[in-house]
């Protein structure tokens, strides 16, 4: 909170249509991506808030395309939540336009910003303080990807492509393992060795998409409870933020991601990996309020292969984080050495959890599916 911003934040507020007088701005949330910042505004009815980001071009390369996904998402969602009844202000994030009508500005440095309006009386948790809280996240991701299935119009951009093409980021950790850059391979052999075996389970999700045996949705891709708002007062999931990952996918990478995130025992980096594996009850309450929203839009492959989503996407981020190491750590940012090994080595164990608990985690979905899951 006591960072300096390193932008003129009240000139670049300045090139959106926001109600009052421009106070203050500062950081704001704990998003490792782009710029955050609240925006406080006087006005004669009272104080005014607004979310103002930029855009991380070094993740995002087209942030246009980016912007284009979200101004078309929130669009059809708003209509679509006003349709039904509900308050498309708390249901569904909102972009504010710039004094020329667009949804977003480029500064002189080629900087890319926007403007949500703030949702009032919500809160978003970095840790879950119950169960409910983790059942109402859930429930909110299948509620905005149940909103969005009848999307017109042409395909969503891939704002980051084949981002959860396993069978790609097998081969490309396969590369790294064989090019062994920062000469590690000999001290991860066991490491290397258990996700080598499960190169089958790479192509099961892809290979079914690309046979159109499993729909493409539209999906958030970035599914960890902390991007869902939460009403202060009933505790309900309120709305999905963190939009700009949204893009065409499957729903199994979703409830995968946040069976990985949400079910975690340990901290994703947690030094020892004796602490990591997997929580049923957490992996229960992400199972029911999941399919509380989607239990009519899920197809039969669908069901069949929820349990499974959330150790493929498990094991993706293994592999990831194992190559990474291999790569000399190029991609995530480490604090410590062996950061991203001691990554690698919590997601491996979550795998080997799931796979000795599947016949639970499929029975939990089984109940679910019949709506019996208690």
């Amino acid at each position: 909170m006591n960072e300096q911003p390193r932008h003129d934040l009240r000139a670049i507020a300045g090139q959106f249509q926001l109600q009052g007088e421009f106070v203050e701005a500062f950081p704001f949330g704990n998003g490792h991506i782009n710029d955050t910042y609240l925006a406080r505004y006087r006005t004669p009815a009272g104080e005014e808030k607004y979310i103002l980001q930029r855009i991380n071009h070094n993740v995002f390369k087209e942030p246009h395309k980016v912007m284009e996904n979200i101004e078309r998402v929130t669009r059809y969602g708003r209509e679509q939540v006003l349709a039904t009844g509900g308050d498309p202000s708390r249901r569904m994030l909102s972009l504010l336009p710039t004094r020329s009508g667009a949804f977003y500005w480029q500064d002189e440095s080629g900087n890319t910003w926007r403007v949500y309006d703030f949702v009032h009386g919500a809160t978003m948790f970095e840790t879950p303080p119950n169960m409910h809280t983790v059942y109402s996240a859930a429930k909110a991701f299948g509620e905005f990807q149940k909103l969005l299935a009848g999307l017109p119009g042409a395909r969503l951009h891939e704002t980051i492509p084949n981002f959860h093409h396993t069978r790609k980021r097998f081969e490309a950790f396969q590369e790294a393992v064989q090019a062994d850059r920062a000469n590690r391979a000999i001290q991860v052999k066991a490491d290397i060795e258990f996700l080598l075996k499960r190169e089958a389970d790479t192509s099961v999700v892809v290979d079914l998409l690309a046979e159109g045996r499993l729909p493409e949705r539209v999906t958030h891709n970035d599914t960890k409870l902390n991007n869902v708002l939460i009403d202060g007062q009933t505790g309900e999931g309120l709305c999905v933020i963190d939009l700009d990952t949204v893009m065409p996918g499957s729903s199994l990478y979703d409830f995968g991601d946040m069976v990985r995130t949400g079910a975690a025992t340990s901290l994703e980096d947690e030094h020892n990996a004796a602490l990591a594996g997997i929580s049923i009850d957490m992996f229960i309450q992400l199972a029911r309020g999941y399919t509380d929203a989607v239990r009519e839009m899920l197809t039969p492959v669908e069901w069949e292969l929820l349990a499974f989503a959330g150790k493929l996407i498990t094991l993706e981020q293994a592999i990831r984080f194992l190559g990474d190491y291999l790569n000399r750590d190029v991609y995530y940012k480490i604090k410590r050495p062996n950061h991203n090994l001691d990554r690698a080595r919590t997601q491996i164990k979550m795998v080997a959890e799931m796979e000795a608990n599947m016949g639970l985690l499929e029975a939990i979905i089984g109940r679910c599916r019949m709506g019996t899951q208690k």
